[in-house]
């Protein structure tokens, strides 16, 4: 019977909407972990912004400094005008970084971050839900320090936007002042340099952000099957109050300044006309548009700003943290058994370093695993391990050049006599990869390469290696 009633209850809960699903929601351990990961994450996104701002900042004051010494030796007065109250402001800016502005009270316009917009309106809808919050100052206690932790990362994120808008200006100004001056094209384009990796390094920091953990992902789903927050949400979201839709019912919702689609299908017809090739004419410059602007997205997918279009080649890793350039994988490869060593299977491990966006390099270590000599002699024992360095090159599409120098280690044969074989044994290696993808997370790959020092081999192996392995 109380079996029964347990059931009864867990399979009824949905229908009583809010006070059933707090009992869900009413843990220690998820509520706990989920505001540990928020706190954990917000903090260290604004340290990372902090620091990389730090960074550029000095970096942009020693360039400012030496850009006007240059200038002094020809115009004096010139320089001074144009750069002593700039590294004024270079200097405030960099000083401001360890400050706490306080409360954040920017808007969407400022940086746009729907995630993080997410983030702090269901910290607020838990703050204003007493019934679904563990009653107890620990936790209180950290769910207000979650939302420190975000106002933080506003107030940070805030600055930062601040001082990508005055890169932009700046460089546009001295771009303009130094014209007519000789010499400082590569000064100039330093500046853009800073000023687009800046941007970029911002947008990959967000993008780590937005990378929810298990405990994060167990916590949302829960809350957002409450149906109090999901009205919460419509009404205090910053998207909401683009729509000026806070706190007013569906019939009062107001629309004013948005245009309808008749308004807009009007204001064409007025622009190219309304005869019989009207609507072929338009259908093909919003295609022409379309291509174009696919085009530019492609080839500078970071762009958030038209002014940030960079005046060189950009390398696509320099944003990249260490640990992002860094894939992890495995592989195996079988040699077929003879007089002097069984069928065995190389299983080796392996980590790389992403130097390029179309090149790798990395080292790995497999072992040698015997495996008997048929289906009707299958026995498993070790045969040596090996040290492997190796280096991969994007030829085209999925297909990758492959190469790599190895040392193996095989301590023992049989049928020969004792000290006649090599112990360790060098390997030089070139072929080709294929590599496909598996899942969002696992990307598999097969290599086929030769292998031009096996004749050195004592006793011999074979040339080619076909390895199969997945990176992660």
């Amino acid at each position: 019977m109380k079996t029964f009633f347990i059931l009864f209850v867990l399979l009824t809960c949905p229908v009583y909407g809010f006070s059933q699903w707090g009992g869900i929601w009413d843990s220690a351990h998820i509520q706990g972990t989920f505001f540990a990961e928020v706190t954990r994450k917000s903090d260290r996104l604004e340290h990372l912004i902090s620091l990389k701002s730090k960074k550029t900042l000095a970096r942009l004051l020693k360039e400012e400094n030496r850009m006007k010494r240059k200038l002094a030796s020809i115009d004096s007065l010139k320089a001074d005008n144009l750069f002593s109250h700039s590294i004024d402001s270079l200097s405030k800016l960099k000083s401001r970084l360890s400050d706490k502005l306080g409360k954040y009270s920017g808007g969407l316009s400022q940086f746009g971050d729907a995630y993080l917009d997410s983030l702090d309106n269901t910290l607020s809808f838990l703050k204003g839900s007493k019934g679904l919050l563990q009653q107890s100052k620990g936790m209180t206690g950290k769910l207000n320090g979650s939302l420190q932790s975000v106002d933080n990362l506003k107030d940070k994120l805030l600055q930062a936007e601040q001082i990508k808008a005055y890169i932009r200006e700046r460089r546009e100004l001295l771009r303009e002042q130094l014209s007519q001056y000789t010499g400082f094209t590569k000064d100039l384009q330093k500046l853009n340099k800073e000023a687009y990796y800046y941007a970029g390094q911002l947008r990959e920091y967000k993008e780590i952000f937005k990378d929810r953990k298990k405990a994060e992902q167990k916590a949302m789903e829960v809350i957002r099957k409450i149906p109090a927050f999901n009205d919460f949400i419509q009404k205090h979201s910053q998207i909401a109050s683009l729509f000026n839709i806070q706190g007013a019912p569906a019939s009062a919702q107001s629309l004013e300044g948005l245009q309808t689609r008749s308004q807009v299908e009007q204001l064409i017809q007025q622009r190219i006309g309304s005869g019989p090739g009207a609507g072929a004419a338009l259908s093909q410059q919003m295609d022409e548009a379309r291509s174009r602007f696919d085009e530019l997205k492609n080839k500078f997918p970071g762009l958030d700003n038209a002014g940030e279009m960079p005046d060189f080649k950009p390398k696509e890793m320099k944003t990249k943290r260490f640990l992002q350039r860094l894939e992890f994988g495995s592989n195996m490869q079988f040699q077929r058994s003879n007089r002097f060593f069984p069928t065995t299977s190389d299983l080796a491990g392996q980590a790389a370093y992403k130097f390029h966006k179309n090149g790798s390099a990395g080292i790995g270590i497999s072992y040698k695993l015997g495996i008997g000599t048929g289906f009707d002699n299958i026995r498993f024992s070790g045969h040596g391990m090996g040290i492997r360095s190796f280096i991969d090159w994007k030829l085209k599409g999925t297909f990758f050049l492959n190469g790599g120098y190895e040392q193996n280690y095989q301590p023992s044969y049989s049928g020969i006599p004792e000290g006649a074989g090599q112990k360790w044994t060098q390997s030089g290696l070139v072929g080709i990869s294929k590599k496909y993808k598996i899942n969002s997370k696992l990307k598999g790959n097969m290599m086929v390469l030769f292998d031009f020092l096996y004749n050195r081999h004592v006793p011999s192996t074979d040339p080619v290696k076909v390895r199969l392995g997945y990176n992660f």
